[in-house]
């Protein structure tokens, strides 16, 4: 990670910890938002120019309910809520236990090889990730690999595509925006052209055309599509660390020798196993 890189600490967050997956807030998402948004505003002064001159309300309401019809029109209710669901991902890091499941996959290996796969079965009910309780519970009663594959991938796929549908509506509000932040410098010209004779009303008309424009192109480009993007890449994270778990079953399956098992499934973590 960008923070373990830079000496950066991992702040704990008081969050349950199951399947003895722990919470750390995402220093990166932290660090690149003041960097992102600081650079802007600090440019800003830099220029002569004063923070209450970003700050209209006409221009926030513009953009951001735009936004947020446009990505309600288009996409689905649950796709809606796992998004929504999925945005704290971005500013967490769950420290893997993929590692431990790897070990855990290579002993039950060399369980099954020493003994017989139902030498697995006492150990399945105290198994504490779902995915391989269920895996190894379809290699003890004999199910064919082909099938095995074939059932548990379609699973994890289906999977993967509903949450990536969640991370859809960030990376849409990000291509709305600009657009919208574009609408709302129109109606502020509009307010202008219709007030020339006025001229105590052309600053403000003026203003929020301009900040509209800002808004809607800043938030796209520091906020939902960079949001959108990382929430794609930890969904995509979850499904190799599921396939790993699916492959160790099957190769178990297969009466592997956990040696090979073991070396097969690093190659599916490579940034947590080589610890």
């Amino acid at each position: 990670m960008l923070a373990e890189s830079l000496g950066l600490p991992l702040v704990a967050v008081p969050r349950s910890t199951r399947y003895g997956i722990i919470v750390f807030m995402d220093i990166a998402t932290i660090f690149g938002l003041l960097i992102g948004f600081g650079g802007i505003i600090f440019g800003n002064l830099i220029e002569g120019g004063h923070m209450s001159s970003l700050m209209q309300v006409t221009a926030f309401l513009i953009v951001f309910a735009g936004t947020a019809g446009a990505v309600m029109v288009s996409s689905s209710e649950e796709a809606l809520k796992t998004g929504v669901r999925l945005a704290k991902k971005a500013f967490t890091h769950e420290k893997s236990d993929a590692h431990k499941k790897l070990e855990d996959i290579v002993e039950y290996a060399r369980l099954a090889k020493k003994d017989s796969l139902i030498a697995l079965e006492p150990r399945i009910n105290r198994i504490a990730d779902p995915l391989m309780q269920d895996v190894l519970r379809n290699v003890v009663d004999g199910v064919d690999e082909a099938l095995l594959r074939d059932i548990f991938e379609t699973q994890i796929y289906t999977e993967e595509e509903e949450l990536l549908s969640g991370a859809k509506i960030w990376s849409d509000a990000g291509g709305f925006s600009p657009t919208i932040g574009i609408i709302g410098a129109v109606l502020g010209l509009i307010h202008v052209m219709g007030n020339l004779t006025d001229t105590s009303k052309l600053g403000a008309g003026i203003a929020v055309a301009f900040v509209a424009t800002i808004y809607g192109v800043s938030f796209a480009n520091l906020v939902f599509i960079p949001l959108g993007n990382k929430i794609k890449r930890k969904v995509e994270d979850m499904t190799r660390e599921k396939l790993m778990v699916l492959e160790g079953g099957i190769l178990i399956a297969k009466g592997a020798n956990h040696f090979i098992i073991e070396q097969k499934l690093r190659s599916y973590l490579p940034n947590v196993t080589k610890a």
